[in-house]
């Protein structure tokens, strides 16, 4: 069996990835991160929500980091705050055991940027940043990217669906007076990104694809439950009930449909709390740590409001309504089946949605079977 010594990871670093239970490379990683610490060269992986793509870009990154020299030598690019708070923390993990600090930095909106300018003057190696806040610091002169000597993209599918296309091209231009290889991780390669790979990535980059049958982890079952809309609420209610112990995520598309299925559900006494787009962040933040610290059973959110969220061991998700775009299938049933478990994705379906399933099934080869209550 592979083990991270056989990858070429320091010592220093294998003892924190014990000390996380992190024992045996997962297949990105064993792909990617031989590839990534011997050559100076571009990269694309491809693999699933949940397959430890963090650890497979973010241990070459420390290893290429000269802790003598204080300037920003990795930038590692996510779509939300909580994403780019979650990598920064697991980097900060992996260098417990360092001889020599490595520092980093996360930049995001939602804090006052004055308290990140402020931080930026104290020594940073790597800064993990969200797009829009990135750019901010950039056109303010506060950041130089020239000592730059790796660019992650992140997630890469999901910034693009959320609008920040502009923001990564601005990124890009800006580095590339640096000495930088680029390294795209992403679940899906949607047309937006692969114009990004052609403009920004070279053509000898090396590339892995993680399960290149299955764009869905092979772990979540699918399920589909014919219901009525006036109906879609108390089959919640009897899917939750059959699940009286399990934790999960239910998608809805609208803000508006977040909140009224939130205040539907809490009247029959059911643990569940929304996540949407006009909750400040202290209210964001709220929900988050108690949904992570499991005080919070259910939690109820649009698309865009579950970018980035990164919470082991949830058994199931739900969708209220069938996703407008097939990425969003993939990242929904994504938050389940994490870490080598397994996990359920069950989409309540109108009778007229019977072929969008039909279509769905045939997109990302899976089989989503009927379930009855």
């Amino acid at each position: 069996m592979m083990t991270f010594k056989d990858l070429g990871i320091h010592n220093n670093y294998i003892k924190s990835l014990k000390e996380l239970n992190i024992k045996t490379p997962t297949e990105i990683q064993a792909q990617a991160i031989p590839v990534l610490l011997n050559s100076k060269i571009d990269f694309i992986g491809l693999a699933q929500t949940g397959t430890g793509k963090t650890a497979a870009y973010g241990l070459p990154v420390l290893h290429k980091v000269d802790a003598n020299k204080k300037a920003v030598q990795g930038l590692i690019i996510a779509p939300t705050r909580e994403l780019v708070q979650q990598i920064k923390k697991q980097l900060f993990k992996f260098t417990k055991y360092n001889d020599k600090k490595i520092f980093v930095e996360g930049v995001y909106g939602g804090e006052k940027i004055d308290i990140q300018i402020s931080n930026l003057k104290r020594p940073t190696h790597i800064i993990v940043a969200t797009p829009g806040r990135l750019v901010d610091l950039l056109d303010k002169n506060i950041i130089d990217l020239k000592h730059i000597n790796t660019l992650v993209l992140d997630e890469a599918d999901e910034m693009l669906s959320m609008g920040f296309k502009k923001d990564l091209n601005i990124i890009l231009d800006a580095t590339t007076k640096s000495a930088r290889n680029t390294w795209l991780f992403s679940a899906t390669m949607p047309a937006d990104l692969k114009n990004i790979v052609s403009r920004y990535i070279s053509k000898d980059a090396a590339r892995v694809e993680i399960n290149r049958n299955s764009i869905v982890n092979a772990n979540i079952s699918h399920h589909f439950v014919q219901t009525a809309i006036v109906d879609k609420a108390h089959s919640i209610m009897r899917l939750l009930d059959d699940r009286a112990d399990e934790r999960g995520i239910i998608f809805c598309r609208t803000k508006a449909g977040t909140q009224a299925l939130k205040q539907q559900l809490q009247k029959e006494g059911f643990n569940v709390d929304a996540l949407e787009g006009d909750m400040t962040q202290k209210e964001r933040d709220k929900v988050m740590r108690a949904f992570k610290n499991t005080n919070l059973q259910i939690l109820i959110s649009t698309d865009v409001s579950a970018r980035g969220i990164d919470v082991n061991n949830l058994a199931f998700i739900i969708h209220h309504q069938l996703p407008e775009h097939l990425e969003y299938y993939t990242h929904r049933s994504g938050r389940t089946a994490r870490a080598g478990k397994k996990g359920e994705s069950i989409a309540l379906v109108l009778p007229t949605e019977l072929k969008r399933v039909a279509e769905i099934e045939k997109a990302l080869g899976i089989k989503i079977k009927e379930m009855t209550l």
